[in-house]
């Protein structure tokens, strides 16, 4: 079937795409096939070093308690970053220059930083200026980057998904009386929200993984903090980094899944019946509306 984006594969493409997706799986699992021989060769398939995760202490003593630390600095972050980033990326597109300059200057500044810099500017910040106790200290500075960071990041994606839209709708809402504010929340951002929701989701995700930064540098008890204690303990290196990796995949799965049905749930409710109403119809509904609004009084007909 012949699309408006490309034109149908014929016989020899068909053979062709089939024989690259054949190569392809066969070198992916030459590879998966290698890379266990060198693990079994290294020792590291040993039983007695994935023993641990079948206990309740390894999940309860380092892995567990890691994770809510990674839940709780993520949740922190994303809760603070988005309605931020959702008022600097407005701001940018201010008519007035006093609003919109400053707010420029401040998403171009915190998005050219690494946010690793930023977390240990902010963990010296506190350390300096501020009676927070060390202990929750590196949570604190982990929270600050990933807030300046994305909420900066976020800015962009918000104007972006606003001036996406047709121009049409801000000259219709202008025309109907209402105000810039008015437009702006009433009928650009609920429309923007859809288009946004990829996007929005994916520096989630990013949101997720840079916890791990506060823990290489900060001693954040993350995720991966912990498990290199873990690690350390039960000498499986390996084997916890392979662990790890498949709780991140899971939970960033599990976000990406509930943004896929929300984005699907959304363009639904937006979704018309896609029925055309003839001009007897038409006549039909306006003089509802005619009657409807004109017809009764308080008193009786008009």
């Amino acid at each position: 079937m012949t699309s408006v984006l490309y034109d149908a594969p014929g016989p020899r493409a068909k053979r062709r795409n089939l024989l690259f997706s054949v190569l392809f799986f066969v070198l992916l699992a030459l590879l998966l096939w290698w890379v266990w021989q060198t693990m079994d060769e290294k020792g590291q398939l040993e039983w007695s070093l994935w023993k641990p995760f079948t206990t309740s202490e390894a999940w309860t003593t380092y892995l567990l308690p890691g994770l809510a630390d990674t839940l709780k600095a993520a949740a922190l972050s994303m809760v603070i970053a988005l309605p931020l980033g959702a008022v600097l990326g407005i701001a940018r597109m201010s008519d007035h220059r006093w609003v919109r300059i400053p707010a420029g200057a401040v998403v171009e500044f915190f998005r050219a930083i690494p946010v690793l810099l930023l977390m240990l500017f902010a963990n010296e910040f506190y350390v300096r200026s501020t009676g927070i106790p060390s202990d929750e200290r590196p949570l604190y500075a982990v929270v600050t980057g990933l807030v300046l960071y994305n909420a900066s990041v976020l800015a962009e994606i918000v104007r972006a998904g606003i001036l996406s839209l047709p121009k049409g709708q801000s000259e219709a809402a202008m025309a109907i009386g209402l105000r810039k504010g008015q437009t702006m929340s009433s009928i650009l951002l609920p429309q923007a929200v859809t288009a946004m929701l990829p996007a929005i989701v994916s520096q989630l995700v990013v949101i997720v993984k840079d916890t791990a930064l506060g823990g290489v540098m900060l001693g954040f008890t993350e995720l991966l903090n912990t498990r290199s204690t873990l690690a350390a303990n039960y000498a499986n290196v390996i084997p916890s980094f392979i662990v790890v990796a498949v709780i991140f995949i899971v939970l960033n799965f599990i976000l990406t899944s509930f943004a896929s049905w929300l984005e699907r749930r959304l363009r639904r409710s937006k979704r018309s019946t896609g029925a055309v109403l003839g001009a007897d119809k038409v006549d039909d509904v306006n003089a509802a509306e005619v009657g409807g609004t004109y017809g009764t009084g308080a008193g009786g007909t008009i």
